[in-house]
This record gives structure tokens, sequence and C-alpha cells, in this order.
């Protein structure tokens, strides 16, 4: 197995972005608009995800924790279906109207690691800047 671990800090309040990672449905594309292009509820606790480059991915949501603010979630098909993957999302306060972000994911087989990497660099990059330019 192999992880990949994201990190960065937003100008923008633990509120403010932990109440896009909450949402399950739509959180998706308030993250990452135009990275991601759609998301729909697929059943109760599973996700479609659409990404501009014509992928998708199934996700079901494992857990939501908003003591903690963390969200977990695994990919179960789609465009890739990774032997096993379990992803978090936690939202962390940093300072005065900051927040350090921290997304997780645990993959199998280790290969897919690679693959994971530049999208979520991507990902990560737009919710910045997208989130940045709100404030």
């Amino acid at each position: 197995m192999a992880s990949v671990k994201k990190e960065l800090i937003i100008e923008a309040s633990a509120d403010q972005i932990w109440a896009i990672i909450r949402d399950f449905v739509t959180g998706p594309v308030r993250m990452a608009p135009g990275f991601v292009v759609g998301s729909k509820l697929d059943d109760q606790d599973v996700r479609v995800v659409e990404f501009a480059d014509g992928s998708t991915m199934r996700e079901r949501l494992i857990t939501l924790d908003e003591d903690e603010r963390r969200f977990v979630y695994s990919i179960i098909g789609g465009s890739g279906t990774p032997a096993h993957n379990n992803a978090s999302m936690q939202v962390f306060p940093h300072g005065d109207a900051h927040t350090r972000f921290v997304w997780r994911h645990d993959v199998l087989p280790a290969e897919l690691a690679d693959a994971f990497s530049p999208g979520m660099d991507e990902g990560l990059r737009v919710f910045k800047q997208t989130q940045e330019a709100a404030v």
C-alpha cells in the first residue's frame, strides 16, 4: 500500500473550508470548480464526481466527523477502481482566519499513488485559488 499526503494553508476560516468539505454532494465542485465539473448523489452514501478531463469517480462516504472536521471516503468505481482506497480530508484552524487542510489517500496497488498525486495537486491549487479569491 502507498500513501499520498498533501497539506496546504488557505487564507480562509476553518468554518468556511469545513462547510465545503463536509458537503458530500456538491463539495467537490465547490472545492475545485472547473477541475471538477459535476458531482451527484448515486445512492444514499455514494456520489459520482466528474472531472474536466472526462474521468469519473464513484466515492462512498465512510465518516463525517463534525467534531474533528474530518471527512473519510473511499473510491469504489468510475474511470479507475483501486483494489483498496481510503481517503481523508481534515480541516484545522491555523492562526487568525487561516486553515491548514490535510488530504490523504491510502491506495492499493501502490503504483496508483503516482497517478493520484498530480490530480490532488491540481485540485488543491484550484481550491486555494478559489477560496482566497472569495475572501
